[in-house]
């Protein structure tokens, strides 16, 4: 079969939330080049950027030197702008964290105070202060109220952005995955063989393996975990409702999400897959994946008993009357005849660091003089995306030029 050909400035592989800010920022501050994003299904954000539950967070969650923490609360504010500019609709809901135990209220405390350190409103509140925002939560003695958590539609999101970066001159090209690195600068990708002078590589669950074939991530594996949810017929609330998170893990634990159109999802868990697209039955089942997946998780299970023991109640939790324990003990009352399996389902794609065999907290970004790699943009990839696709555009793809 003979290749079609084509060259670019720039190459940009995957089209989620983190491809398509970096394809719009690239062409407003280098209008005259030529870029291309390329995606390997026959549409945008059908992964990570569209299975998500659509929460802007406000950004008290992260390490005030980390990346995250970084661009988070600046998401939050541009994320909110540009929807209420293309008039896609945002529900201003906050979100509460509450305690369940007197040790649960000291890492309220501490959320509070990290908050702070990266410039985020938050407010302590007690029972009386947190029935007045959201009656139905409950909480043992004190809470944590952030006004500024929202939630959005994610692909009224990205079909908005992917609109502007094509009217800017983005070249994107579906139904054309990676295929592998032929020489220096160029590329097979679906029918095309691609020269390019920077490659941006942001493919999401797939990142870390194109990273590899570039001579990097060398110190990281990749495990997807898959978050499923409910939905909650019941109605009755108005707020964002969480739990105090792990300090072992950064999953956030399952919770309750009001969304732009009033529905309340509950979850997601975390569980391992068994290949990277595992979201139903044996659908995009692959060998290779699963052997490998399976090797990481023995290597990882021997080497971290707390990787070990998340693994195993996140595992419980698959359990529908596990999670809906989970979600009970956030609110006053929920009728369990009334949650209902959701068909929103997605998977994490999350690096473990080889040198301690312990989860990566923060984005990863790694380069060579031709190409950038975007790895572990998981959550909060989606609220930080426009910031921190300016960083990596300014501070990576366009240092040198």
């Amino acid at each position: 079969m003979e290749h079609k050909k084509k060259k670019t400035d720039f190459l940009i592989i995957g089209g989620g939330i983190i491809g398509l800010t970096i394809s719009l920022h690239l062409k407003r501050k280098k209008a005259n080049s030529k870029v291309i994003l390329i995606e390997k299904e026959n549409d945008l954000g059908l992964h990570a950027s569209g299975r998500n539950s659509g929460v802007l967070h406000a950004g008290f969650y992260y390490f005030p030197d980390s990346l995250k923490s970084r661009f988070t609360r600046d998401g939050n504010e541009e994320m909110k702008r540009y929807c209420e500019s293309k008039g896609i609709k945002i529900n201003k809901c906050g979100k509460v964290v509450v305690a369940k135990s007197e040790e649960e209220i000291q890492k309220i405390y501490n959320l509070k105070e990290r908050g702070d350190k990266n410039n985020v409103e938050t407010y302590i509140i007690d029972e009386k202060e947190l029935n007045d925002i959201e009656p139905n939560a409950k909480t043992l003695k004190y809470a944590l109220w952030s006004p500024n958590t929202a939630t959005v539609n994610p692909k009224e999101v990205i079909k908005s952005i992917a609109k502007d970066a094509q009217d800017l001159g983005v070249e994107i090209i579906t139904s054309t995955p990676y295929k592998k690195k032929i020489s220096e600068n160029t590329v097979l990708a679906g029918d095309y063989i691609i020269e390019y002078e920077k490659l941006v590589n942001a493919a999401g669950l797939y990142a870390d393996k194109i990273a590899k074939d570039f001579g990097l991530s060398k110190n990281y594996i990749l495990v997807p975990f898959k978050g499923i949810y409910f939905e909650y017929k019941g109605g009755g609330l108005k707020r964002n409702i969480y739990p105090v998170p792990s300090s072992k893990n950064p999953f956030l634990g399952v919770h309750f999400t009001v969304g732009v159109d009033g529905k309340i999802k509950v979850g997601p868990n975390a569980i391992p897959c068994f290949w990277r697209e595992n979201y139903k039955g044996l659908e995009k089942f692959k060998i290779s994946e699963f052997y490998e997946i399976i090797k990481s998780l023995n290597l990882i299970f021997a080497k971290n008993k707390n990787f070990r023991e998340t693994v195993f109640e996140e595992i419980r939790k698959f359990q529908k009357r596990k999670m809906l324990d989970e979600a009970k003990k956030l609110v006053k009352y929920c009728d369990t005849t009334k949650f209902k399996k959701s068909n929103l389902s997605g998977i994490r794609a999350q690096l473990i660091d080889v040198r301690n065999f312990d989860f990566v907290y923060d984005f990863v970004i790694e380069s060579d003089s031709e190409s950038i790699h975007v790895l572990n943009s998981v959550s909060p990839a989606f609220t930080a995306s426009f910031p921190f696709s300016r960083f990596v555009v300014g501070e990576y793809i366009l240092k040198d030029k």
